[in-house]
C-alpha cells in the first residue's frame, strides 16, 4: 500500500473575519498563547509521517518569516523545544498560490502536480489538540496520525469528524454513516434535518486520484463544493471512511470569538499556566 508523505496546509484564505489584525499579518501566523497555528499543523503533519509540506497561499500573503529557520534564538531561551524554532528543517516545503478563492477544492489541485500517492490535507485555521503542551515539551496533535492510521488498515480515503453540540450542526458538513463507511454529506443543515452531530473538521486524506477526479467534477461547474462531489464519487463507489477524533479540542482560528476562547481553553488545560491563569481568572470574574 501506498506511504503518505506528503500534506497540504490550506492557507489561502484572506481571513477577513479577522481583520484588521489578518491585513498586515497571515492568520495562520496568529499564535494559540505561544505557538503559531501553522507550526502546530506542520508538526501534527510530521507526526503523522509526512515529508513533504505543500503550503497552499494567496498572492498577497508574506509567509516568509513564519517559515524561516529560527535555531539562531536557541541560545537566547535554551528551555525551548527546538522543533518549535525550527519547525520546517526535517521536511521539504512547497509554497503553492492559490490566486483566487475558490474553494477546497481548488485550492488542493494547486498542488496536485507536485504530489504522486495519497496525502493529507489539513485546514489552516483549524487546530485540533489531543495534548495541551508547553514550548518547552511540546508534543504535536495526533489527528492526522489517525487518519494515516485508518488509511493503512483499508487503503480508502478519510475525513475526520467531530462532534459538536446539535444547535450547531448548521455550520458544517454533517456526515450519515453506516459503521464507519460515510454515506451522506449534508452541507449546513438545519439541526432537525441533521443526520448526526458528527461533522468535518477539517482533517482529510485523499488518495492519488484526486487529481483526475477534481478534473472531472470541475470548479467551474461545482464551485467551493467541488472537494465535497469529490467526496460524494468515493461515497458512492469504493468508500469514504470517517475517523471519529474524540477526546480533541478543536479550535478555530478564523473568528475572534471562537479564537478567544481557544486561547482560555488552551491555557486551562496546559500544565504550565493552568494553575496561575485559573486563579487570575477566578478572581477577575469575582469582581463582575
Amino acid at each position: 500500500m501506498a506511504v503518505v508523505q506528503d500534506a497540504l496546509l490550506v492557507a489561502g484564505g484572506l481571513g477577513t473575519r479577522m481583520l484588521p489584525t489578518s491585513a498586515s499579518v497571515p492568520k495562520e501566523a496568529l499564535p494559540l498563547v505561544d505557538i503559531p497555528a501553522l507550526i502546530h499543523l506542520a508538526r501534527e503533519a510530521v507526526a503523522a509521517g509526512a515529508q513533504r509540506l505543500h503550503i497552499i497561499s494567496s498572492p498577497r500573503k508574506d509567509m516568509t518569516a513564519l517559515l524561516g529557520d529560527h535555531a539562531w534564538l536557541q541560545e537566547k531561551r535554551p528551555e525551548l523545544d527546538p522543533q518549535l524554532l525550527s519547525p520546517f528543517a526535517d521536511v521539504e516545503v512547497f509554497i503553492h498560490i492559490q490566486h483566487e478563492p475558490l474553494g477546497l477544492g481548488n485550492a488542493i489541485e494547486c498542488a496536485l502536480d507536485e504530489i504522486d500517492g495519497p496525502f493529507l490535507v489539513l485546514l489552516g485555521d483549524n487546530i485540533l489538540l489531543d495534548q495541551h503542551t508547553s514550548p518547552n515539551a511540546f508534543s504535536p496533535s495526533l489527528a492526522s496520525k489517525k487518519l494515516v492510521e485508518s488509511f493503512g488498515k483499508n487503503g480508502l480515503p478519510c475525513v475526520g469528524l467531530m462532534a459538536v453540540h446539535p444547535d450547531e450542526v448548521s455550520n458544517y458538513g454533517v456526515v450519515r454513516q453506516e459503521g464507519a463507511r460515510i454515506l451522506e454529506i449534508c452541507e449546513k443543515p438545519l439541526p432537525e434535518d441533521a443526520p448526526s452531530n458528527l461533522v468535518l473538521c477539517g482533517r482529510y486524506l485523499f488518495t492519488s486520484d484526486a487529481k483526475s477526479l477534481l478534473q472531472q467534477y470541475d470548479v467551474e461547474t461545482y464551485g467551493e463544493l467541488q472537494s465535497i462531489a469529490l467526496q460524494q464519487h468515493w461515497m458512492k463507489n469504493d468508500g469514504l471512511i470517517g475517523v471519529e477524533l474524540t477526546n480533541f479540542q478543536w479550535y478555530d482560528s478564523g473568528k475572534p470569538l471562537p479564537w478567544l476562547q481557544a486561547q482560555v481553553d488552551h491555557a486551562l488545560r496546559r500544565n504550565d499556566l493552568s494553575t496561575s491563569f485559573r486563579a487570575w481568572l477566578q478572581e477577575r470574574l469575582a469582581e463582575d
